[in-house]
């Protein structure tokens, strides 16, 4: 079965933009995007419609670290768009993401990643198809200007570190395995969600 990782950036009070800011902030560093670079691996890219739009744009517009994401695999879930998609190796794929992401799981012959999309990363953790979640938190607080609050509507979820670290003294990158909670930790135990 194929490996399902859930990766965001956000700021450090948990907003995935902020209106006026630049992408990353205006925050990424060098060490941080030679990371990125080395994050080319052969991985199928998941993503929703807006994420898509602002993803293809960006790239479309030279946005540092977006270019890397030009010859990898993306699937791009969406009702509204339509082909032909403008941003290369992307597939548009407009049935139930969380069926089609179960049947990549189970069948598919490379892992899988999230790229932003909060609905459809949101989904795919309720639906307990999601092994990894991994964050990137920039050193800012957007309390005033910040949007997409990325954990508004999630379940419950304990999550243990399985990897940390941090790139140009101030981004700090954490992996976690998560776990679906029935309720408040220490009344409920830990499931296992895939």
């Amino acid at each position: 079965m194929q490996e399902l990782l859930v990766d965001f950036i956000a700021s450090l009070d948990g907003y995935g933009a902020a209106e006026g800011w630049p992408g990353w902030w205006g925050l990424e560093g060098p060490e941080y995007l030679a990371w990125l670079q080395q994050q080319s691996d052969d991985s199928i890219v998941l993503m929703g419609a807006t994420t898509y739009r602002l993803m293809s744009e960006l790239a479309s517009g030279g946005e540092p670290g977006t270019e890397v994401l030009a010859g990898r695999p993306k699937v791009v879930f969406s009702t509204t768009l339509t082909e032909p998609l403008a941003w290369p190796n992307t597939e548009l794929v407009s049935r139930d993401p969380v069926v089609a992401v179960r049947e990549m799981k189970v069948s598919g012959n490379r892992p899988l990643t999230t790229l932003g999309s909060l609905t459809l990363c949101r989904a795919l953790l309720k639906a307990g198809l999601v092994d990894r979640f991994r964050v990137g938190i920039f050193p800012v607080i957007t309390g005033s200007t910040g949007t997409d609050r990325i954990y508004d509507g999630y379940p419950d979820v304990a999550l243990d570190l399985v990897e940390s670290r941090t790139f140009d003294g101030r981004i700090q990158l954490l992996e976690y395995i998560p776990k679906l909670l029935s309720g408040p930790l220490g009344t409920t135990k830990p499931t296992p969600i895939a």
